[in-house]
């Protein structure tokens, strides 16, 4: 009788120190999961949400920005705006009105030069006097490890795009239309899509494009990036879309 309570005793403590154990967090290289390292091309993006982006400037039409930032407001979305900073310093208004519709707004230099081209002294210059955020896209998506690291030491981390619409080429004598331009983005692989980044530019056919790539994108069963309110200058990481 005493050996038969002993061994139900020691199967009733083995019992608890198994649920114990079960119960206790894991520690050590089984610990919690670890954040994915820092996308460049995704630019933080790790929420499966597409972001839409605009490059440049809209050299005819300075309030275009703005006008495009308002309609994506209006249907609750959130784009990132990279602008030469050489025209968005003459018009502060539109930096200023473009985060408080909820939109980032990130450097991409002061004149638009090919980055690799110039001396050290002239890329940080480039940079340093980019518009004041902490997101940086290389013009023409031109950058190596100096750039990154220039960019670094200024306080921005490169972001560049998944999806490159070529909205910008006019080898055949105009801009792409429309129609082309959603087409490439239907067209584009759904993993460059899902958690992606679209690059268009401002001056191009692509803001008349951007209601159709929005129906398109959501007939396929992608959500965008949501509009939440007001930005500023620290745009977080991860995105917040």
């Amino acid at each position: 009788m005493s050996c038969h309570r002993t061994s139900k005793r020691v199967a009733l403590v083995a019992a608890l120190a198994a649920l114990a154990l079960a119960l206790t967090p894991a520690t050590g290289t089984a610990g919690p999961h670890r954040a994915a390292p820092y996308d460049q091309q995704r630019c933080g993006n790790t929420s499966g949400r597409v972001l839409l982006s605009f490059d440049d400037w809209a050299y005819d039409d300075p309030d275009l920005a703005v006008e495009v930032g308002d309609y994506l407001a209006s249907r609750g979305i959130r784009a990132a705006f990279f602008l030469i900073n050489e025209f968005a310093s003459r018009n502060p208004h539109v930096v200023d009105t473009l985060r408080e519709q909820g939109h980032w707004v990130g450097n991409h230099t002061y004149s638009h030069r090919n980055l690799p081209d110039l001396s050290e002294a002239d890329a940080r210059a480039e940079i340093r006097d980019g518009l004041d955020s902490t997101l940086f896209r290389p013009p023409y998506g031109n950058y190596g490890a100096r750039e990154t690291r220039i960019a670094s030491e200024l306080g921005y981390r490169v972001c560049t795009w998944t999806v490159d619409t070529l909205d910008w080429d006019d080898s055949a004598g105009s801009f792409p239309g429309t129609d082309t331009l959603r087409a490439r983005v239907r067209q584009a692989p759904a993993a460059d899509k899902r958690g992606g980044v679209i690059l268009g530019h401002l001056f191009t056919r692509f803001p008349d494009a951007v209601p159709g790539i929005i129906d398109d994108l959501r007939d396929e069963g992608y959500r965008l990036c949501r509009d939440t309110g007001p930005t500023s200058r620290n745009i977080p990481v991860p995105l917040n879309c």
